[in-house]
């Protein structure tokens, strides 16, 4: 790798980099476009907050466990090779920084600002990377361990479990230990609806992570050499289909439209270097009806108060997403069967369900300590004082 790395590798994936950055952005104005108008602000500082802790937790300690690098070396060192392993650290750092950005929309409007920032710090130095090395970086011989079983290793190009089922079962655990919004079920159990405060901030916030999306993929090579336009137009035909389906199996509703390219995108990650466009329009539209029939099976029936139905989209599509590398890769369905590597369904079935329990094992263990510890919910007095408050006390909290 070392004689191969050039500065247009370098460039590749420090524009990834910054297109999955710009991610973020979308992050925040889909939560902001979603929460009561009250709470928006809060939403906007605290996806920037995360971010930051994020780098700070990743940059210490989380880089280093996923890949045994650290960056206490002299500047010189680390300017080798262009300074490539600090552009791929910039680039990972971003996909490690969205745990808590898909965690931020399932939790909103009534959890406290500071207990969220240390979970922050917990979830991306130590949960998100123990998986990611796992899934990775070969850590503990468990991809070994596949490939001479099964014939292949867990195969996630993009990070649909690594990334996105992670941060979806992870937000779960916090939404169930958190509790609904005050008010949003009556004493009878009756859903009272609260409608998405901004439909174009949302729409916008939907654009964003989808353009931004085409980074998160395609650069996922982190080589000029590794580029693939198959990425792309799989990414393309699975946004098309997410966002098809979840129009039709939604009634048009504006907020499952704009969910809908999201679904897709999720579920196309982890194969979309395998699968013909046939197949990735397939994952797609399977996502999106997946998210939502599951976003009303969660908010009516099971009475889980996910405000962005981040488990849905991210957790629920993101399994999906691993499976579905496993089907529509093989050579049958008109995929590439996985190259050399090769690819096996039951492979991708266990590396899924391990991203899963690690994620519900580590949700629960951090947002349960800190629960006990500090707790992680607003008082009642203080959820219901939003619509008078300052912008210093909309930011300290998060109001209900």
């Amino acid at each position: 790798m070392e004689a191969l790395v050039s500065s247009n590798d370098v460039l590749f994936v420090l524009l990834g980099a910054i297109m999955v950055l710009a991610m973020h952005a979308g992050f925040a104005f889909l939560e902001v476009g979603t929460v009561r108008k009250k709470n928006q602000v809060n939403a906007l500082v605290k996806i920037m907050v995360d971010f930051s802790v994020s780098t700070i937790a990743y940059f210490f300690i989380g880089y280093s466990i996923a890949y045994g690098i650290n960056f206490f070396s002299g500047a010189e060192v680390l300017a080798a090779k262009n300074g490539y392993d600090l552009v791929k650290f910039f680039f990972l750092l971003t996909f490690a920084a969205a745990i808590p950005a898909i965690v931020s929309g399932g939790i909103a409007e009534r959890a406290r600002f500071n207990p969220q920032l240390a979970a922050t710090f917990l979830l991306v130095g130590f949960v998100y990377p123990f998986f990611e090395g796992i899934a990775w970086n070969g850590h503990f011989g468990f991809q070994d361990w596949l490939n001479v079983t099964f014939g292949a290793k867990f195969h996630d190009f993009a990070g649909s479990v690594v990334v996105h089922a992670m941060g979806g079962w992870i937000a779960l655990s916090a939404v169930i230990l958190l509790g609904a919004r005050s008010g949003r079920y009556g004493k009878d159990g009756r859903l009272h609806a609260y409608p998405p405060s901004n439909i174009p901030f949302l729409a916008l916030g939907a654009w964003i992570l989808t353009v931004g999306w085409f980074g998160f993929n395609v650069m996922s090579a982190q080589s000029i050499q590794g580029i693939s336009g198959l990425v792309a137009v799989n990414s393309l035909m699975a946004l098309v289909g997410g966002t098809l389906a979840a129009l039709m199996m939604g009634k048009n509703d504006p907020g499952f439209v704009h969910n809908g390219p999201l679904a897709g995108l999720v579920a196309v990650c982890a194969g979309s270097d395998v699968m013909h466009p046939l197949g990735a329009l397939a994952t797609g539209a399977v996502a999106g009806v997946l998210f939502v029939w599951a976003f009303n099976l969660t908010q009516n029936r099971l009475k889980i108060d996910d405000v962005l139905g981040v488990w849905p989209l991210h957790g629920l599509c993101g399994a999906w997403g691993g499976l579905a590398a496993g089907i529509f890769g093989a050579k049958v369905l008109g995929g590439t069967g996985g190259g050399e590597a090769g690819i096996s369904f039951i492979s991708q079935l266990i590396g899924t369900t391990l991203g899963v329990g690690i994620a519900l094992a580590g949700g629960l263990i951090v947002y349960g300590t800190i629960k006990k510890l500090v707790g992680l919910r607003l008082a009642r007095e203080e959820e219901f004082d939003g619509a008078d408050l300052s912008i210093h006390k909309i930011v300290s909290t998060a109001d209900d």
